[in-house]
């Protein structure tokens, strides 16, 4: 195999320009199916990013009424639905495909906050003190809601970096005093959302997907919740998936226990995952729909490829017929022959293989550079790519060592 090898490396570098015209189908036509398939992964990765954050494996679980959405601001506490325990938020972090778990309750607005009667416009929420690890917020002044403040019911209220800027320009928020439904509460910090968290808007749809979160948060303690909004109401559960990948696995274990759980009897009420992912995987399943198609008319011209190989491997047996004949009459059988033109084609489809990657990967780099577009080279699709080229010198190799391999050597030796 190895002399095998060799004598295909010395034939194709002894005819270089044929070598090369040769490879030129297959060179084509794998540099577009890697340059195609880099695009399809880097548009499925940008599609999962916009949509869920990088690096935020988040789900919210909330409670709908017959499959919509139920909107405690206005409807008020449902009848037979619960408050979720702590010990019932221990018990969901046991669940798989779940890491952590935080309950809270919100307004989309507050139209009843304000400071020195600057009125502020944005989300109000009641949070436990696993919310901010869970959301992967950080202090960036002041401290943090703890377990001691919920305990005995300060009022004391967290704002995030948008409200903060909102509502207080330069100064330092920290020790000022929030007025909410009427009631002071003293902010103790200020909190932001790491850098690589963050929701990438890049359209117009997408910033008012996103409009609320990104116009400002107020946070107080849960338990002070009653305080401001006057009764007690059942929580929303945000539950950070083990990976991105789980996160559906981990809403939908989530939705399920808290069901069973928190409603009783018979209930036009139940909890259910938002499935973020689930709504990626559609967009990418369109994006790749269109682009296999695209791949398929690509693969058309490894067809033309391995043409072009089968006929140069022809001309290839005419040209070393003599060479053959000597072989043939020292003894050699017909599967070395075989071997030997088997060999060579399967070398010159991989050499066109490995620099069709190549092409492949600095021209996915060159549309992303130029269109604005991501890609995301894959080692597998390269390695396929190359055993399939490979692969193609085999069989449009096949013919051609079949045809030297049953020369007959005394008609071979004959040959001009």
């Amino acid at each position: 195999m190895i002399e095998n090898i060799s004598l295909a490396f010395q034939g194709i570098w002894s005819h270089k320009l044929r070598s090369l015209l040769t490879m030129l189908g297959i060179i084509i036509g794998i540099a577009s199916i890697i340059a195609i398939v880099s695009t399809i992964k880097g548009t499925n990765e940008q599609i999962k990013e916009n949509l869920i954050g990088s690096g935020n494996n988040v789900v919210t679980v909330q409670l709908k009424q017959n499959g919509g959405e139920y909107d405690l601001q206005y409807s008020g506490v449902p009848k037979g639905v619960s408050v979720i325990s702590e010990q019932t938020r221990k018990n969901l972090e046991t669940l798989d495909g779940v890491e952590a778990v935080t309950l809270y309750r919100s307004r989309s607005y507050s139209e009843n906050t304000f400071y020195n009667n600057k009125q502020f416009n944005g989300e109000l929420l009641g949070i436990d003190q696993y919310y901010l690890s869970v959301n992967d917020y950080v202090v960036t002044s002041g401290r943090a809601i703890d377990a001691a403040d919920g305990k005995n019911f300060h009022k004391c209220a967290l704002i995030d970096d948008s409200a903060a800027e909102f509502l207080f320009s330069n100064t330092s928020p920290v020790g000022k005093v929030l007025e909410i439904n009427k009631e002071p509460f003293v902010i103790i910090g200020v909190v932001q959302k790491r850098t690589n968290a963050r929701l990438q808007i890049k359209s117009v749809s997408d910033y008012y997907n996103f409009q609320d979160s990104s116009a400002g948060t107020v946070m107080i303690p849960t338990e002070t919740w009653p305080i401001v909004a006057r009764y007690d109401e059942p929580q929303t559960v945000k539950v950070k998936a083990t990976s991105t990948d789980d996160m559906t696995k981990a809403g939908k274990n989530t939705e399920k226990a808290l069901t069973a759980l928190q409603i009783s009897g018979k209930s036009k009420f139940k909890y259910e995952a938002d499935d973020i992912l689930k709504n990626a995987r559609d967009m990418q399943n369109l994006a790749n729909a269109t682009n296999k198609q695209l791949i398929w008319i690509a693969a058309i011209s490894l067809l033309v490829g391995g043409i072009g190989v089968m006929n140069i491997m022809l001309v290839s047996v005419t040209e070393r017929t003599r060479e053959i004949g000597l072989k043939k009459a020292l003894g050699a059988k017909k599967k070395k022959i075989a071997a030997q033109f088997l060999t060579e084609a399967a070398v010159l489809t991989s050499l066109g293989g490995l620099i069709g990657v190549i092409s492949g990967i600095v021209l996915s780099r060159v549309v992303s550079n130029v269109m604005g577009t991501p890609s995301a080279v894959s080692i597998p699709a390269s390695i396929i790519a190359v055993g399939f080229s490979m692969g193609i010198g085999i069989v449009f190799g096949l013919l051609p060592a079949m045809n030297a391999a049953k020369l007959n050597p005394i008609d071979a030796l004959r040959t001009e």
